[in-house]
């Protein structure tokens, strides 16, 4: 068996993916390279409980005011789409919180390529500057990461470009989109990956396995996956204490684990 991509080494089930990931989120921030925190987010349902539990955290844990939130991908529709990942930033994280320092979502509004270029600017600025100190990142059940697709022109050949107008090649994913490349990613100094749901566990023993996956090309300075039981194929029964990634599972089929 080929090894799986950084990150992956020994990877152990977290019941409570979420709950994990609020967790990131304040250890990065306690130990934030500059003043400020730069975070760049995503999408999807797992996003969404992410982001309501983050907005969770205790008073104090995270000094909203000094985080910037940047946009890893968007899909070309208008803000206030259901679909718009920039939407779902601000009902699930930016107005718990009551606002962050500053908000730069995707523009939308004119055509894909001019949208393109207008972000991969404030990119370019952001990376010659304070960096990305956290990048939030999902995996499809085809394994596309962002909307990084496989054989896509912005996997497959971004060159300098940083942000680029993309589609999936499949047509499983609707909407245009755009989307950071991985030359913006990989600058990223920490780059979590949340996985869940049994709808992943397909694309969770590819990546395992070592197949070359879209997800599993990304080589940020720190890459972490987090991922629940059902996505890595095991079955699991309640326990008191969800959270804290011990291994918590068996593969399906050979009956619950025990305390």
């Amino acid at each position: 068996m080929t090894a799986g991509p950084p990150g992956t080494e020994g990877l152990a089930p977290v019941t409570d993916v979420p709950a994990a990931f609020a967790q990131v989120v304040a250890e990065a921030f306690a130990v934030r390279v500059g003043r400020r925190f730069t975070v760049v987010l995503s999408g999807g349902p797992t996003a969404r409980a992410c982001y309501e539990r983050t907005a969770a955290l205790p008073a104090g844990a995270v000094d909203w005011r000094a985080v910037d939130v940047y946009m890893g991908d968007e899909r070309l529709v208008a803000p206030d789409d259901p679909d718009a990942n920039q939407r779902l930033v601000r009902e699930s994280l930016l107005e718990p919180v009551g606002g962050a320092g500053s908000f730069h979502p995707m523009p939308t509004g004119g055509g894909p390529d001019a949208c393109a270029a207008a972000y991969h600017a404030v990119i370019a600025g952001l990376l010659a500057g304070e960096g990305i100190d956290l990048i939030h990142l999902g995996m499809g059940p085809d394994g596309h990461t962002a909307s990084l697709f496989a054989g896509s022109p912005a996997l497959e050949d971004p060159g300098d470009r940083l942000v680029m107008a993309n589609a999936d090649p499949g047509e499983r994913n609707p909407h245009g989109r755009l989307t950071l490349t991985l030359p913006a990613i990989d600058q990223a100094r920490l780059a979590v990956f949340t996985v869940a749901g049994q709808t992943k566990r397909d694309a969770v023993r590819r990546l395992l396995d070592g197949e070359d996956l879209p997800a599993a090309r990304v080589r940020a300075k720190t890459v972490r996956w987090v991922v629940d039981p059902a996505a890595m194929g095991l079955e699991v029964r309640p326990g008191p204490d969800p959270g804290r990634g011990r291994p918590a599972g068996r593969p399906a089929g050979q009956g619950a684990v025990g305390p």
